[in-house]
């Protein structure tokens, strides 16, 4: 199940002095689209708190099809292709809002985590039959 996970726009301090987007402010896009993802399978800002869990990155890939300048748009459209027993795998697109061109592409790998004892622990259950429903 694909879903609009995050809307923005490049500004100029997100530029590089070759004036296109740099690197850390992609991340930080795509960082954004993930905690919106986490939220369609349930993993909530409150199920976090209630439950003294978070998701840490384990493995993270990014590919930069086109650059994005200040000025320009983006939308992002992510997906759970994964679930296991204590890990998702998601992925994201990057794409010029104007041009509808794809921009950059994102995989990651992250771990249900048990803040407290800093471990990965098991996801419940409501997670994978809320990834199978979509």
């Amino acid at each position: 199940m694909e879903t609009m996970c995050f809307r923005g726009t490049v500004y100029p301090w997100n530029c590089d002095h070759f004036g296109h987007m740099n690197v850390k402010f992609y991340v930080e896009k795509f960082d954004q689209a993930n905690c919106n993802l986490f939220a369609v399978v349930g993993l909530t800002p409150g199920y976090f708190r209630e439950h003294n869990r978070g998701m840490a990155a384990l493995d993270q890939h990014i590919l930069y099809k086109r650059e994005l300048l200040a000025g320009d748009n983006v939308f992002i459209r992510s997906s759970v292709t994964e679930v296991n027993n204590k890990t998702l795998r998601c992925q994201h697109q990057m794409f010029n809002a104007e041009k509808e061109v794809l921009a950059a592409e994102m995989t990651l790998v992250a771990a249900h985590v048990d803040l407290e004892r800093r471990k990965a622990c098991p996801l419940p259950a409501f997670v994978k039959q809320n990834w199978e429903s979509q």
